[in-house]
């Protein structure tokens, strides 16, 4: 019986796909941005279903992400199997404000395991000032790092810890903007040089050159771009940054970026839909960039195709293997001491404020100084959004007293973009429904008198609209304030923010507000239940914030 599956196979923030294929098992990373533990590590077996195994960087005194800007930080992974050894390289994107190491503005990093889920070595640092580096091993072997703007070869060593050599250019592409993602194949005759270009935004796409001497010259395919979404309609959109793999069978896949945007607004001679009108297809990705999967055809020319040359694939025939599903990740009741690999801190956690052993049960925050709209916002726990619609719900028990204090559940994108429904303490003991849309918090609902003890908080989400609730014994809701047109809360929400490359992430909170207490937030546990809903009728409906 022939099996389907739908794009993305991976759901969520999970950007930037490298695959690599050891004996019938398939390893995937992704990049994380200012996100901690770094390198997010899959487990496949049937190319389709993948489970979270692991980060490449686990220890934060060996990735310090304290300073870095939204957005900066891990981008573009790198996996690859050689000599018994899974090696990761990826970019550290830095802010380049002069207050590192020679004021570059990227370095490379690497590290290596026996293990695909690790533990992995200490990085080991690359002073190649670009991105999204890749590994390639010649028929020689020889070791090269290939790197951005275009197929550019880096000769390190065979532990790929040094450099060796000289950057050699050996492509720049096929004059497209933002030649990036670069990878080399060897197949046949050929070394196959493939790039995104366009930029990875509604024009991103994938294109393809070739050669019979690694060092070149390369004639770009007939057939590109191999891969861009031509229907501004499409409910996947944004598609580039492929690699090509060969499965267990001998059949040939790429693995690639990819978006599902929300309907959103469209301004028309420049006026805003009326209230009540029904938006049209916008450009609104909440859950960030995700990995999709399409077949890969090589050709008699000795060229290939991606997916008949007909783009991203909404549906499509499952590779030929034995399926095997994970189960979903929807609950943490905090049982273990050790943090579910699932979530996410927002840079560097602070090391002792918070704890899976001080309250068996729960996960502990104590509230520090920094606000979620501070780079040195410490107590941030984030899990990823897998769905454009989905229920989250924690439970709390916090004892705020003095003004500023808070906890709770938020939708964070960036220090300039998140809403949070908090436990406060602003006169009295109350809720806060608060968002911040550009670099400002903006109060939005309030509801006064709230009694002490433990309080549920949650967030019903569909596509752009979010509807926050609370109850005082997780039976009976009340409403608190619902948030209309959350374009905030995708990557192209803000036109002047230049960096937006995460999607929105949902989780839990705590902070003093700046009035320098310290004390404890116990969640007891975290919900999230998705709705896979068609991404061809996403409709929202005009409102007020």
């Amino acid at each position: 019986m022939t099996r389907t599956y739908k794009n993305p196979v991976q759901r969520g923030f999970f950007p930037d796909p490298s695959v690599v294929r050891v004996g019938d098992d398939y390893y995937m990373v992704n990049s994380t941005f200012q996100y901690f533990p770094a390198i997010a590590i899959s487990h496949s077996k049937d190319m389709v279903h993948w489970e979270l195994i692991g980060h490449a960087i686990t220890d934060p005194d060996e990735l310090d992400l304290s300073d870095i800007r939204d957005s900066h930080g891990i981008w573009a992974p790198d996996i690859s199997y050689s000599n018994g050894r899974f090696i990761i390289m990826a970019t550290l994107r830095l802010n380049a404000d002069g207050k590192r190491d020679n004021n570059v503005m990227r370095r490379q990093v690497v590290v290596s395991s026996d293990r695909p889920e690790g533990p992995y070595s200490k990085p080991s640092w690359l002073e190649v000032d670009s991105i999204d580096p890749s590994h390639f091993v010649d028929d020689d072997g020889k070791h090269y790092m290939v790197i951005s703007p275009g197929i550019n070869l880096v000769p390190i060593s065979d532990d790929c810890t040094r450099v060796t050599g000289d950057l050699i250019s050996v492509w720049p592409g096929t004059g497209e903007r933002c030649p990036e993602g670069p990878h080399i194949l060897r197949h046949g005759d050929y070394y196959y040089a493939i790039l995104a270009e366009g930029g990875t935004g509604y024009g991103h796409g994938i294109n393809v050159g070739r050669s019979k001497n690694l060092f070149g010259p390369y004639e770009a395919s007939p057939y590109n771009p191999l891969m861009r979404q031509l229907d501004p309609n499409a409910p996947i959109q944004r598609t580039g940054h492929g690699k090509l793999i060969e499965d267990a069978n001998g059949d040939w896949w790429v693995y690639y970026l990819m978006g599902r945007p929300n309907r959103g607004i469209e301004v028309a001679n420049g006026k805003a839909p009326k209230p009540g009108e029904i938006r049209v297809p916008g450009a609104y990705t909440t859950v960030g960039r995700e990995t999709g999967l399409d077949p890969v055809r090589w050709l008699d020319d000795g060229w290939f195709i991606i997916n008949e040359g007909k783009g991203p694939s909404n549906e499509q025939t499952a590779p030929d293997l034995p399926e095997v599903v994970y189960p979903k990740w929807q609950r943490d009741d905090f049982d273990s001491d050790t943090l579910d690999v699932h979530w996410q801190f927002v840079r560097r956690p602070a090391p002792g404020n918070y704890s899976l052993t001080e309250r068996p049960g729960h996960m502990r925050i104590w509230t520090l100084d920094g606000q979620l709209f501070e780079i040195r916002a410490k107590n941030t726990l984030l899990r990823r959004e897998e769905e454009l619609s989905y229920t989250a719900v924690t439970k709390l028990s916090f004892d705020p007293t003095r003004d500023g204090e808070q906890a709770g559940l938020t939708c964070y994108y960036s220090t300039a973009t998140y809403a949070r429904f908090s436990l406060c303490f602003e006169g009295e003991r109350k809720l806060q429904l608060v968002i911040n849309r550009n670099h400002g918090e903006e109060l939005i609902a309030e509801v006064n008198h709230v009694n002490n003890g433990p309080i549920w908080l949650k967030v019903e989400v569909d596509r752009l609209t979010r509807r926050f609730l609370y109850s005082c014994d997780g039976e009976d809701w009340s409403e608190a304030g619902v948030l209309n047109d959350c374009i905030y809360l995708c990557d192209e929400g803000v036109p002047d923010d230049p960096k937006r490359h995460t999607g929105t992430l949902v989780g839990i909170y705590a902070n003093n507000g700046g009035c320098g207490s310290r004390i404890p937030a116990d969640f007891d546990f975290f919900e999230f239940q998705g709705r896979d809903v068609n991404i061809e009728e996403r409709v929202v409906i005009y409102g007020k914030p």
